[in-house]
Formats: structure tokens, sequence, C-alpha cells
């Protein structure tokens, strides 16, 4: 890595990523549609927001309620019954399952939990971890009593 000082004085770090050519021309899409004034800006905006949102689940405590949403490629090796296994290994909290086939490639499970928010959070962890999860994305809120009127 190579350290840069930008214009206001603060050090900036040069990096170097592997992207898929696909993701990269979406990417570039959202930028201009948005309107960046670089690629590095996007990228930073989307890192902040990466970080901002794993503070906030790890932050998250008690019993919650909500869903757990996995995209998958179902061609990655044995994805789908890692994907399963994780399912089992967190029964106690699963109150259901959906599974969508999204097209040819890719499905989308969305399971329904109710539990400890540190169980729930060490779940999508693994389901992110899971080499073909392509998206985890976790929407929980306080169960019913705690809703205000």
């Amino acid at each position: 890595m190579v350290t840069v000082m930008a214009e206001n004085d603060r050090s900036m770090e040069r990096i170097s990523i592997s992207i898929p050519a696909k993701l990269l021309k979406e990417f570039d899409e959202v930028i201009s549609e948005k309107g960046y004034a670089s690629r590095s800006e996007a990228i930073r905006d989307a890192i902040r927001d990466y970080i901002t949102k794993y503070k906030w689940l790890q932050s998250m405590e008690g019993e919650r309620a909500g869903s757990v949403s996995v995209i998958y490629d179902h061609n990655s090796p044995d994805v789908m019954g890692k994907v399963i296994d994780i399912q089992h290994e967190f029964s106690d909290i699963i109150v259901a399952t959906l599974h969508i086939h999204l097209d040819k490639d890719h499905c989308l499970e969305t399971i329904l939990v109710k539990g400890d928010a540190k169980k729930i959070r060490e779940m999508a962890n693994k389901l992110s971890a899971t080499k073909g999860v392509k998206l985890v994305r976790v929407s929980v809120m306080s169960p019913g009593g705690n809703v205000p009127e």
C-alpha cells in the first residue's frame, strides 16, 4: 500500500482490488446515476455504509424478531447444503423459511427468526462467510410488547 496525502491534509491509503467485470460495470452505472465525482468517493461511501450496518448489527441486544434474507448462487459447490446446515444449527431461533428461485443461477432464502440478538447475529455472520453466498440482509425489531402505541 502507498500512503498519499489528500488536499485537506488527511492521509489516505491507495489500495488495489479485484472485482468481476459485471459487478464493476453495474457499480460504474450507479456511480454515474448518483453523480459521484469519482469511483474512489463512491467506494469510500459504500465502505462507510458497510461499516455502519455492521456496527448496527453488532450493537443489537436482547430479544428480537425479523428476517435474515440470503441470496446465493446455487451452482456454487454445496452452498445449499451449507446454508441448510447453518439453519439446522440455529433451529431454536428459526420460525419459518421461504425459498425463491430468482433466476437460473440464484436463490433467495428468507429466514424468519425470533430469539436472542446475539444468536441472530451469529447466524447472519456464518451465512455471510459461506462461499457462494452473495448477500445477507438482516431486518429485525423488538418483539410486539416493545412497539410504541
